[in-house]
Protein backbone atom coordinates (compact mmCIF):
# COMPACT_ATOMS: atom_id res chain seq x y z
CA UNK A 1 0.00 0.00 0.00
CA UNK A 2 1.15 3.52 -0.85
CA UNK A 3 0.04 6.76 -1.00
CA UNK A 4 0.30 8.18 -5.02
CA UNK A 5 -0.75 11.99 -4.58
CA UNK A 6 -2.13 14.52 -2.46
CA UNK A 7 -4.36 17.32 -3.19
CA UNK A 8 -4.98 19.94 -0.75
CA UNK A 9 -7.63 23.16 -0.61
CA UNK A 10 -7.79 25.75 2.14
CA UNK A 11 -6.80 22.96 4.43
CA UNK A 12 -4.48 25.02 7.47
CA UNK A 13 -2.14 27.07 5.59
CA UNK A 14 -2.46 25.59 2.24
CA UNK A 15 -4.85 27.56 -0.20
CA UNK A 16 -4.07 24.73 -2.76
CA UNK A 17 -1.61 21.92 -3.28
CA UNK A 18 -0.55 18.84 -5.18
CA UNK A 19 2.33 16.53 -4.55
CA UNK A 20 3.15 13.26 -6.26
CA UNK A 21 5.21 10.61 -4.10
CA UNK A 22 7.47 8.12 -4.13
CA UNK A 23 6.61 5.01 -3.39
CA UNK A 24 9.76 4.55 -0.38
CA UNK A 25 10.66 7.24 1.10
CA UNK A 26 9.35 11.43 1.05
CA UNK A 27 10.87 14.21 2.91
CA UNK A 28 9.46 17.87 3.46
CA UNK A 29 11.94 20.58 4.43
CA UNK A 30 11.61 24.12 5.64
CA UNK A 31 11.78 26.05 7.93
CA UNK A 32 9.50 25.58 11.07
CA UNK A 33 5.82 27.05 10.62
CA UNK A 34 6.20 26.88 6.90
CA UNK A 35 3.37 23.84 6.92
CA UNK A 36 5.34 20.53 7.03
CA UNK A 37 3.52 18.83 9.99
CA UNK A 38 0.04 20.03 8.38
CA UNK A 39 1.00 17.90 5.20
CA UNK A 40 1.59 14.77 7.69
CA UNK A 41 -1.52 15.92 9.58
CA UNK A 42 -3.36 15.68 5.67
CA UNK A 43 -2.41 12.12 4.93
CA UNK A 44 -3.38 11.19 8.38
CA UNK A 45 -6.87 12.46 7.76
CA UNK A 46 -6.96 10.64 4.92
CA UNK A 47 -6.20 7.18 7.00
CA UNK A 48 -8.19 8.25 10.18
CA UNK A 49 -10.76 10.63 9.20
CA UNK A 50 -9.50 12.73 11.80
CA UNK A 51 -6.18 15.16 12.58
CA UNK A 52 -3.56 13.85 14.42
CA UNK A 53 -2.40 17.80 16.42
CA UNK A 54 -5.95 18.89 15.96
CA UNK A 55 -9.29 17.93 17.70
CA UNK A 56 -11.75 20.48 15.97
CA UNK A 57 -12.26 19.93 12.47
CA UNK A 58 -13.07 23.63 11.78
CA UNK A 59 -9.93 24.83 12.90
CA UNK A 60 -8.00 23.24 10.23
CA UNK A 61 -9.69 25.72 7.77
CA UNK A 62 -7.82 27.84 6.05
CA UNK A 63 -8.52 31.13 7.74
CA UNK A 64 -11.63 33.35 6.50
CA UNK A 65 -12.73 30.35 4.76
CA UNK A 66 -15.34 27.76 5.68
CA UNK A 67 -14.81 24.55 4.29
CA UNK A 68 -11.76 22.62 2.98
CA UNK A 69 -10.98 19.32 1.05
CA UNK A 70 -8.05 16.75 1.41
CA UNK A 71 -7.74 14.43 -1.79
CA UNK A 72 -5.41 11.45 -1.80
CA UNK A 73 -5.33 8.37 -4.37
CA UNK A 74 -3.34 5.26 -2.98
CA UNK A 75 -2.68 2.16 -4.18
CA UNK A 76 -3.86 -0.99 -2.78
CA UNK A 77 -2.66 -4.35 -3.78
CA UNK A 78 -2.44 -2.98 -6.99
CA UNK A 79 -5.70 -1.67 -7.49
CA UNK A 80 -6.59 2.18 -6.80
CA UNK A 81 -8.64 3.70 -4.28
CA UNK A 82 -9.27 7.26 -3.97
CA UNK A 83 -9.97 8.93 -0.98
CA UNK A 84 -11.63 12.56 -0.39
CA UNK A 85 -12.34 14.36 3.04
CA UNK A 86 -14.91 17.06 3.21
CA UNK A 87 -14.83 19.52 5.80
CA UNK A 88 -17.42 22.32 5.69
CA UNK A 89 -18.52 24.93 8.86
CA UNK A 90 -21.62 23.51 10.01
CA UNK A 91 -22.27 20.83 8.65
CA UNK A 92 -21.14 17.01 9.14
CA UNK A 93 -17.27 15.58 7.62
CA UNK A 94 -17.46 13.56 4.39
CA UNK A 95 -15.55 10.41 3.53
CA UNK A 96 -16.17 9.67 0.08
CA UNK A 97 -14.00 6.44 -1.26
CA UNK A 98 -13.96 6.02 -4.98
CA UNK A 99 -16.86 8.32 -5.56
CA UNK A 100 -19.33 7.18 -2.70
CA UNK A 101 -19.76 8.37 0.15
CA UNK A 102 -18.91 6.51 3.48
CA UNK A 103 -21.79 6.21 6.26
CA UNK A 104 -19.76 5.63 9.21
CA UNK A 105 -16.33 7.46 9.70
CA UNK A 106 -15.73 3.83 12.11
CA UNK A 107 -16.39 1.95 8.28
CA UNK A 108 -13.44 3.85 7.25
CA UNK A 109 -11.02 3.61 10.06
CA UNK A 110 -8.64 0.99 9.63
CA UNK A 111 -8.25 0.39 5.69
CA UNK A 112 -5.63 2.48 5.93
CA UNK A 113 -3.43 1.93 8.55
CA UNK A 114 -0.60 4.22 9.75
CA UNK A 115 1.65 5.04 12.14
CA UNK A 116 3.03 8.45 13.27
CA UNK A 117 5.77 9.78 15.09
CA UNK A 118 5.99 13.09 16.65
CA UNK A 119 7.60 15.62 19.11
CA UNK A 120 4.43 15.69 21.05
CA UNK A 121 4.73 11.45 21.67
CA UNK A 122 6.19 12.27 25.11
CA UNK A 123 2.64 13.12 26.43
CA UNK A 124 2.05 9.16 26.50
CA UNK A 125 4.70 9.00 29.36
CA UNK A 126 4.35 12.38 31.13
CA UNK A 127 0.56 12.84 30.86
CA UNK A 128 -2.20 10.87 32.79
CA UNK A 129 -3.89 7.90 31.36
CA UNK A 130 -6.14 9.61 29.32
CA UNK A 131 -3.32 10.01 26.68
CA UNK A 132 -2.45 6.44 27.16
CA UNK A 133 -5.92 5.13 26.80
CA UNK A 134 -5.87 6.86 23.81
CA UNK A 135 -3.10 5.34 22.07
CA UNK A 136 -4.23 2.04 22.87
CA UNK A 137 -7.64 2.61 21.94
CA UNK A 138 -6.47 4.16 19.07
CA UNK A 139 -4.46 0.91 17.44
CA UNK A 140 -7.41 -1.35 18.23
CA UNK A 141 -9.89 0.69 16.62
CA UNK A 142 -7.37 0.35 13.51
CA UNK A 143 -7.55 -3.16 14.17
CA UNK A 144 -10.74 -4.65 15.26
CA UNK A 145 -14.28 -2.97 14.33
CA UNK A 146 -16.17 -4.71 17.01
CA UNK A 147 -13.63 -2.95 19.81
CA UNK A 148 -14.30 0.14 18.02
CA UNK A 149 -18.63 -0.35 18.61
CA UNK A 150 -18.10 -1.32 21.87
CA UNK A 151 -15.96 1.88 22.79
CA UNK A 152 -18.30 4.00 21.26
CA UNK A 153 -21.48 2.23 22.79
CA UNK A 154 -19.22 2.76 26.30
CA UNK A 155 -18.80 6.35 25.49
CA UNK A 156 -22.41 7.07 24.96
CA UNK A 157 -23.76 5.08 27.98
CA UNK A 158 -21.01 6.58 30.26
CA UNK A 159 -22.01 10.36 28.87
CA UNK A 160 -25.92 9.61 29.48
CA UNK A 161 -24.96 8.34 33.11
CA UNK A 162 -22.84 11.22 34.13
CA UNK A 163 -25.80 13.26 32.92
CA UNK A 164 -28.21 11.32 35.33
CA UNK A 165 -25.84 11.59 38.21
CA UNK A 166 -25.69 15.45 37.20
CA UNK A 167 -28.94 15.56 37.63
CA UNK A 168 -29.98 13.87 40.52
CA UNK A 169 -27.28 16.59 42.30
CA UNK A 170 -28.31 19.28 41.03
CA UNK A 171 -32.30 18.19 41.91
CA UNK A 172 -31.84 16.29 44.83
CA UNK A 173 -33.93 13.74 43.72
CA UNK A 174 -32.29 9.95 43.36
CA UNK A 175 -33.90 7.66 41.38
CA UNK A 176 -31.61 4.60 41.30
CA UNK A 177 -34.27 2.26 39.36
CA UNK A 178 -32.96 5.37 36.12
CA UNK A 179 -29.39 4.14 36.91
CA UNK A 180 -30.33 0.38 36.14
CA UNK A 181 -30.20 0.23 32.35
CA UNK A 182 -26.74 2.31 32.02
CA UNK A 183 -25.12 0.25 34.84
CA UNK A 184 -25.54 -3.17 33.13
CA UNK A 185 -24.38 -1.68 29.81
CA UNK A 186 -21.36 0.02 31.12
CA UNK A 187 -20.40 -3.28 33.50
CA UNK A 188 -21.12 -5.29 30.18
CA UNK A 189 -19.14 -3.31 28.02
CA UNK A 190 -16.40 -2.44 30.31
CA UNK A 191 -15.63 -6.75 30.97
CA UNK A 192 -15.45 -6.70 26.89
CA UNK A 193 -13.34 -4.14 26.27
CA UNK A 194 -11.06 -4.62 29.18
CA UNK A 195 -10.60 -8.52 28.12
CA UNK A 196 -9.36 -6.98 24.13
CA UNK A 197 -7.16 -4.57 25.99
CA UNK A 198 -5.57 -7.06 27.74
CA UNK A 199 -5.36 -9.22 25.43
CA UNK A 200 -3.78 -7.05 22.77
CA UNK A 201 -1.29 -5.82 25.29
CA UNK A 202 -0.01 -9.52 25.69
CA UNK A 203 0.78 -9.44 22.33
CA UNK A 204 2.25 -6.21 21.98
CA UNK A 205 4.62 -6.50 24.92
CA UNK A 206 7.07 -8.65 23.48
CA UNK A 207 7.53 -6.41 20.22
CA UNK A 208 7.57 -3.34 22.18
CA UNK A 209 10.26 -5.46 24.57
CA UNK A 210 12.28 -6.19 21.55
CA UNK A 211 12.51 -3.05 20.13
CA UNK A 212 13.32 -1.18 22.81
CA UNK A 213 16.29 -3.78 23.23
CA UNK A 214 17.40 -2.93 19.75
CA UNK A 215 17.10 0.72 20.30
CA UNK A 216 19.18 1.24 23.79
CA UNK A 217 21.62 -1.71 23.24
CA UNK A 218 19.98 -4.01 25.62
CA UNK A 219 21.47 -1.61 28.72
CA UNK A 220 18.26 -1.97 30.78
CA UNK A 221 14.52 -3.76 30.99
CA UNK A 222 11.18 -2.55 30.51
CA UNK A 223 7.91 -3.41 30.94
CA UNK A 224 4.09 -2.47 30.55
CA UNK A 225 1.32 -3.59 32.56
CA UNK A 226 -2.28 -3.01 31.76
CA UNK A 227 -3.94 -1.62 35.05
CA UNK A 228 -7.93 -2.10 35.42
CA UNK A 229 -10.15 -3.75 37.86
CA UNK A 230 -12.90 -4.40 35.11
CA UNK A 231 -11.17 -8.28 35.00
CA UNK A 232 -11.58 -8.77 38.52
CA UNK A 233 -14.08 -11.61 39.46
CA UNK A 234 -16.58 -9.25 41.67
CA UNK A 235 -15.63 -5.99 38.86
CA UNK A 236 -19.64 -6.69 38.99
CA UNK A 237 -19.38 -6.07 43.29
CA UNK A 238 -17.22 -3.67 43.25
CA UNK A 239 -19.35 -1.25 40.39
CA UNK A 240 -22.56 -1.17 42.40
CA UNK A 241 -20.58 -0.78 45.70
CA UNK A 242 -19.54 1.89 44.39
CA UNK A 243 -23.04 3.92 43.32
CA UNK A 244 -22.98 6.04 46.36
CA UNK A 245 -19.72 7.85 45.23
CA UNK A 246 -20.52 8.42 42.28
CA UNK A 247 -23.65 10.11 43.40
CA UNK A 248 -22.16 12.19 45.64
CA UNK A 249 -19.10 12.87 42.87
CA UNK A 250 -21.90 13.24 40.21
CA UNK A 251 -19.87 10.90 37.91
CA UNK A 252 -19.04 7.58 37.10
CA UNK A 253 -16.06 6.27 39.09
CA UNK A 254 -15.58 2.75 37.96
CA UNK A 255 -15.30 1.30 34.45
CA UNK A 256 -12.26 1.13 31.38
CA UNK A 257 -12.67 5.03 31.24
CA UNK A 258 -10.18 5.37 34.33
CA UNK A 259 -7.76 2.40 33.19
CA UNK A 260 -4.19 2.94 33.10
CA UNK A 261 -1.52 1.51 30.80
CA UNK A 262 1.43 1.47 32.91
CA UNK A 263 5.17 1.71 31.38
CA UNK A 264 8.23 0.41 33.47
CA UNK A 265 11.89 0.48 33.20
CA UNK A 266 13.59 -1.71 35.27
CA UNK A 267 10.92 -2.38 37.59
CA UNK A 268 10.09 1.35 38.38
CA UNK A 269 7.72 3.53 36.49
CA UNK A 270 9.63 5.00 33.63
CA UNK A 271 7.01 8.72 34.00
CA UNK A 272 9.22 9.14 37.15
CA UNK A 273 12.73 7.24 36.93
CA UNK A 274 13.34 7.25 33.07
CA UNK A 275 15.90 9.41 31.55
CA UNK A 276 15.09 12.11 28.79
CA UNK A 277 17.19 9.56 26.41
CA UNK A 278 15.73 6.47 28.01
CA UNK A 279 11.82 7.76 27.48
CA UNK A 280 12.74 8.68 24.08
CA UNK A 281 13.95 5.18 23.00
CA UNK A 282 10.37 4.04 25.03
CA UNK A 283 8.32 6.36 22.91
CA UNK A 284 10.30 4.83 19.64
CA UNK A 285 9.66 1.57 20.51
CA UNK A 286 5.74 2.23 21.13
CA UNK A 287 5.18 3.29 17.69
CA UNK A 288 7.44 0.60 15.89
CA UNK A 289 5.82 -2.31 18.06
CA UNK A 290 2.58 -0.43 16.70
CA UNK A 291 3.99 -0.92 13.41
CA UNK A 292 5.05 -4.09 13.51
CA UNK A 293 1.83 -5.10 14.90
CA UNK A 294 -0.28 -3.25 12.21
CA UNK A 295 1.65 -5.18 9.77
CA UNK A 296 0.86 -8.59 11.25
CA UNK A 297 -2.49 -7.85 11.32
CA UNK A 298 -3.13 -6.27 8.65
CA UNK A 299 -0.93 -7.47 6.01
CA UNK A 300 0.28 -4.75 4.27
CA UNK A 301 3.24 -2.31 6.01
CA UNK A 302 1.30 1.12 7.38
CA UNK A 303 2.21 4.19 6.18
CA UNK A 304 4.81 6.12 8.55
CA UNK A 305 5.46 9.45 9.40
CA UNK A 306 7.89 10.65 10.96
CA UNK A 307 7.37 14.80 12.36
CA UNK A 308 10.72 16.48 13.07
CA UNK A 309 12.34 13.55 14.89
CA UNK A 310 15.40 14.03 13.54
CA UNK A 311 15.84 17.63 16.20
CA UNK A 312 14.82 15.59 18.62
CA UNK A 313 16.77 12.41 18.35
CA UNK A 314 20.29 11.75 19.41
CA UNK A 315 23.00 10.45 16.75
CA UNK A 316 22.59 6.86 18.07
CA UNK A 317 19.00 6.90 18.08
CA UNK A 318 18.54 8.38 14.23
CA UNK A 319 21.31 5.75 13.29
CA UNK A 320 19.08 2.67 14.67
CA UNK A 321 15.85 3.97 13.34
CA UNK A 322 17.86 4.52 9.64
CA UNK A 323 18.82 1.21 9.87
CA UNK A 324 15.55 -0.34 9.43
CA UNK A 325 14.69 1.80 6.95
CA UNK A 326 17.86 0.62 4.90
CA UNK A 327 16.58 -3.12 5.77
CA UNK A 328 13.60 -2.00 4.43
CA UNK A 329 11.57 -2.89 7.50
CA UNK A 330 9.16 -0.18 6.57
CA UNK A 331 7.00 0.99 3.41
CA UNK A 332 6.54 4.32 2.40
CA UNK A 333 8.14 7.33 4.62
CA UNK A 334 6.96 10.59 4.86
CA UNK A 335 9.96 12.61 7.09
CA UNK A 336 9.38 16.03 7.90
CA UNK A 337 12.64 18.25 8.79
CA UNK A 338 14.03 21.97 9.12
CA UNK A 339 17.15 21.78 7.95
CA UNK A 340 17.43 20.26 4.24
CA UNK A 341 21.22 19.42 4.30
CA UNK A 342 20.66 17.04 7.28
CA UNK A 343 18.11 15.23 5.32
CA UNK A 344 19.97 15.18 2.73
CA UNK A 345 22.76 13.49 4.30
CA UNK A 346 21.16 10.64 6.68
CA UNK A 347 19.51 9.47 3.39
CA UNK A 348 22.11 9.81 0.92
CA UNK A 349 23.57 6.49 2.13
CA UNK A 350 20.15 5.00 2.13
CA UNK A 351 19.62 2.22 -0.65
CA UNK A 352 15.70 3.44 -1.70
CA UNK A 353 14.49 5.93 -3.59
CA UNK A 354 14.09 9.40 -1.75
CA UNK A 355 11.51 12.66 -2.81
CA UNK A 356 12.36 16.06 -1.35
CA UNK A 357 9.65 18.54 -1.24
CA UNK A 358 10.48 22.33 0.05
CA UNK A 359 7.97 23.94 1.94
CA UNK A 360 7.40 27.79 2.17
CA UNK A 361 4.73 28.85 3.70
CA UNK A 362 2.02 27.10 2.47
CA UNK A 363 3.74 26.22 -1.04
CA UNK A 364 5.52 23.46 -2.21
CA UNK A 365 8.04 22.43 -4.79
CA UNK A 366 9.74 19.73 -6.12
CA UNK A 367 13.40 20.11 -4.17
CA UNK A 368 16.65 18.43 -6.28
CA UNK A 369 19.68 17.96 -4.46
Amino acid sequence: MHLKNLQLNQFKNYQSAKLEFSEEINCMVGINGSGKTNLLDAIHYLCLTKSAVNAQDNQNILHDMDFFTVFGEFEMAKNSLEIRCIVESGKKKQIIQNGKAVEKMSDHVGLLPVVMIAPDDTQLIKDGSEERRRFFDNMLCQLDKSYMDNLVRYQHFLKQRNALLKKFGETGRINKALLEPYDLELINLSKLIAATRQEFVNAYKPLLIEHYADISGKRETIDIHYDTNCTAEDFERQFYQNQSKDLILRRSTMGIHKDDFVFEIDNYPIKKYGSQGQQKSFLIALKLAQFEIFHDKKNTKPILLLDDIFDKLDDLRIEKLMQLVADHRFGQLFITDARPERSAGILKGINAQAKFFKVEQGHVSAWDQ
